[in-house]
């Protein structure tokens, strides 16, 4: 995997999950920008027009003993892939909301 592909991250000790932006992957583990997977769909939509940001992303290294799976985040047969979800929920990628800082101007500007 490539900087830049959407993954998710399944952890160990303590069990945790993760999506986001690869940012990194090396011997020593995995740099993400994310947020943990479990506040995905309030974390989306707190990314439309006019909604109240409340959660935000983080830049998160894993080292690699804690890591169990890493996945790309994609469709898998009828189910959307995370990418597709916030696409659905906000109406555009959702690399554009996981750069350093908040797109400024709303949903759909750029960085």
């Amino acid at each position: 995997m490539d900087a830049g592909t959407l993954v998710l991250v399944h952890l160990v000790q303590p069990k945790e999950k993760y999506w986001g932006v690869l940012l990194a992957l090396g011997p020593a583990g995995v740099t993400l920008r994310g947020l943990e997977l479990d506040l995905f769909d309030d974390w989306a939509r707190q990314q439309r027009p006019g909604a109240e940001a409340e959660l935000g992303v983080s830049t998160l290294f894993v080292p690699l003993h804690r890591i169990e799976k890493l996945f790309e985040d994609a469709r898998v047969g009828s189910v959307a892939s995370y990418a597709e979800r916030f696409y659905e929920i906000v109406g555009c990628d959702a690399r554009a909301f996981l750069g350093p800082r908040p797109p400024a101007g709303g949903a759909g500007s750029p960085n």
